[in-house]
Parts: C-alpha cells; structure tokens; sequence
C-alpha cells in the first residue's frame, strides 16, 4: 500500500514536467526571425566624400607625406592610408576626396577629417566641405537556405539569377534603394544604403519574402 501510495506522486509528477521541458527544446532553435536577422548585420566598409574647396597640387602632396602613391599613368588621384581609423583615402586635383574602409559613418568622418588636416599642414587652404556617405557595405545571416531559383521565377521584375556568372541572385530593392546579393544558404550581401537604417529596413521588407521560399 505504501508503495503503490508513493510511486503513482512521483510518477505523475514526472509526466507533468517532461512536456514544458520538450516544448521548450523544440521552439528554441525556431527562434529565427527578423530582429534576430537584424542583430546579425554587420557594416563592412563605408564610403564617403567630402570637398575641400579648392584644387590642389597632387604631386606636391604625394612628395612631403607619407603612407601615400602617386601614379598618374595608373590612376589620376593620390592614394593615402592612416591606421587610425584604418582607412584609405583617394584624393583628387578637383579637391574631392573619397574615403573607403572604413566600418561606419563615424569613423569615414573622423578619417576623412584626418585627410583633410593633414593636407592643410601642407600649407592648402581647405575647408571641410559637403561630407556625405555614398554606399555601405553590410552582411547578414538568415540561417536558413533559400530557393533562390523559385524567388528569381516570382520576382523577375526585381531579381536576377545566372548562377552559371554568380553564385548569387541580385535583389534591386526600390524603397529603400539598396541591392541585395542573396545567396542559398542564407547569406546576403547589401550595397547601396546610404545608412543602417535602409539596411535594416531593407532586411525586414525581404524577410516573409525569403521565408516563404526557405528550403525545407
């Protein structure tokens, strides 16, 4: 009797834990949606531009700095790198000057702001002008595989898929602008954004889309 009395607790106890515990082995690898898409993007170059009012002589700049080149036979602007931000920067006669590798905005502007000092101790009388980032460069994962053939059949008019040139189907986005290289397994590679805020906003415009032709 005592052992009849005990045992039927502990087994009924046992049957009303295991559901919640297997339930919530099952719905956690599930947890794949938009924000958790968002929170894995990342910016892996920026570029931006700004004006420093006037032209300048290219060889005298390449002749009294350093981390510099000057060819132009090759390519008509000077070619300069700083380490802190790590970015590079292409100046021209115009006074124009592009910089590139930088991962945000921030650091494009503080770069930038470093160019365009450093060609003022030169003794040019530049200004900081009409600075505005051009194009960032974001990645992203899904983590789930796509059919990339069956999205290229229904979104023709915005996609196009040679797997044969490129692994990768191309997602022209028109609002917000920004292209996107989708591949299958998951991956994308968005270009074209001005701020994060268009990557993002891209990412949950495609989102249902890509999840109603995940692969099983």
């Amino acid at each position: 009797m005592l052992l009849s009395g005990t045992s039927r607790p502990s087994g009924s106890s046992a049957q009303s834990t295991k559901p919640p515990q297997t339930s919530i082995q099952m719905q956690t690898p599930m947890q794949t949606g938009p924000q958790e898409a968002i929170n894995s993007v990342l910016v892996r170059n920026c570029v931006a531009t700004v004006s420093v009012g006037c032209e300048l002589n290219l060889k005298t700049i390449n002749f009294r700095t350093r981390n510099s080149e000057y060819n132009p036979s090759r390519f008509h602007g000077v070619v300069m790198r700083i380490r802190d931000p790590r970015c590079t920067a292409l100046i021209f006669r115009s006074g124009k000057i592009i910089c590139t590798g930088a991962k945000n905005e921030t650091e494009a502007n503080l770069g930038l702001r470093k160019f365009v000092r450093i060609i003022q101790k030169l003794g040019n009388n530049v200004k900081f002008l009409d600075f505005k980032v051009q194009n960032l460069v974001a990645t992203a994962d899904l983590r789930f595989p796509i059919r990339l053939e069956n999205l290229n059949q229904n979104h023709g008019q915005f996609s196009s898929y040679e797997p044969e040139l490129f692994p990768g189907l191309i997602y022209r986005m028109v609002h917000p602008r920004v292209v996107l290289l989708i591949f299958v397994n998951g991956k994308i590679v968005f270009t074209g954004a001005k701020n994060v805020r268009e990557i993002n906003e891209s990412l949950e415009n495609i989102y249902p889309i890509l999840q109603s032709y995940r692969k099983n």
